[in-house]
């Protein structure tokens, strides 16, 4: 009896479909390779149609192997680790202990808030060259010797240190730590030769103070940044000139033979109430005091120089600077130690 032909398409179909599979498992054993495959999977062990099924994913690359390719020779080949999981035979890369990953964290932590305190100074001292118009003013020549630039360099300098150690610590990147580490030991040699020099030259630098301030009083027009200083010295020391408020007369444009409008005068920083309407500070409070009598100019003006209160200000405030730099210093060594744990070896 023939078969109907809804019984015979069926039998076509299966039929064909396992000549097929036969074919394809026929060629992979012969390790043939098909022209839909990628380059790359020659070389391959070929599959048989008795292994079990995969799940179509080939084995990542070992960590050590990515390293070699990127050139990263800073990474010593006892901490490659695998970039997702084990080799085949040799198990799971391992992980960093609960107490590695609190250091890692601590140092991204501690380095990223540095990192912003560091930028926060590059953008003010930039801003403060832009608004003197120190930047771009004299293109091809010297740097200018402006207080905003050394305060633009060091939140550079800062910045990029605290970057390294942030990134360092969260990619586990030895390189980045051992660049970090080299910076903080800079920063503590920088630091202890500083300190060193303070505590030699103490003594000379308490006597060269009425010097400077002499100096600075000479040159009081001269520059917006030793200006406002000065002014800062005198209102919060509550002080006039170096030893006296007569060393004004030492400045070309106070002094009172000068033909300008400010002869005999003095700042305003000088005076006992610069703000007399409460709002504004009164530019003209001490004008023609250098013209008076010392019961008369004790009224409007601090008559006392500012060297004396400056040394009780540098005494007083000693201590306090000595905490915060040992405190700075303890820091800087406590990264140290972090970032030698979280290396394989040791700096």
């Amino acid at each position: 009896q023939p078969s109907s032909p809804a019984t015979e398409e069926p039998a076509n179909l299966s039929r064909r479909l396992c000549w097929g599979l036969s074919v394809l498992a026929s060629r992979m054993e012969e390790g043939e390779r098909s022209p839909l495959l990628p380059q790359e999977t020659a070389g391959q062990k070929p599959l048989s149609v008795h292994s079990p099924p995969t799940t179509g994913c080939l084995d990542p690359v070992p960590w050590e192997d990515q390293a070699d390719a990127w050139g990263c020779s800073c990474c010593p080949p006892e901490t490659k680790r695998q970039a997702l999981r084990g080799t085949p035979g040799k198990g799971p890369a391992p992980s960093l202990s609960i107490g590695s990953n609190c250091v890692k964290y601590l140092i991204f932590f501690s380095n990223f808030l540095f990192s912003l305190l560091g930028l926060l100074a590059l953008a003010i001292g930039l801003w403060g060259l832009a608004v003197k118009g120190s930047l771009g003013s004299d293109l091809g020549g010297p740097l200018p010797a402006d207080p905003m630039l050394g305060l633009a360099l060091g939140g550079l300098v800062v910045s990029a240190v605290s970057l390294a150690g942030c990134l360092g610590a969260l990619c586990e990147n030895t390189c980045l730590l051992r660049g970090f580490s080299g910076g903080i030991l800079a920063f503590l040699v920088l630091e202890a030769l500083a300190g060193a020099l303070v505590v030699a030259l103490w003594g000379p630098l308490q006597d060269s103070l009425e010097h400077t301030l002499h100096v600075a009083v000479a040159h009081y027009q001269d520059d917006a940044d030793l200006r406002f200083l000065l002014d800062q010295v005198q209102l919060g020391l509550k002080c006039c000139g170096a030893a006296s408020y007569q060393d004004w007369q030492q400045n070309l444009y106070f002094n009172c033979s000068s033909p300008g409008v400010q002869a005999c005068s003095l700042p305003a920083s000088c005076c006992i109430d610069p703000r007399e309407d409460g709002a504004s500070v009164n530019d003209q409070c001490g004008f023609g005091v250098l013209g008076l009598d010392a019961d008369a100019a004790q009224r409007v003006v601090h008559l006392e120089g500012c060297g004396p209160p400056l040394r009780r200000w540098l005494r007083a405030n000693l201590a306090a600077s000595g905490g915060y730099a040992i405190a700075v210093v303890l820091l800087q060594g406590a990264e140290l130690l972090l970032v030698a744990r979280l290396l394989p070896t040791p700096l």
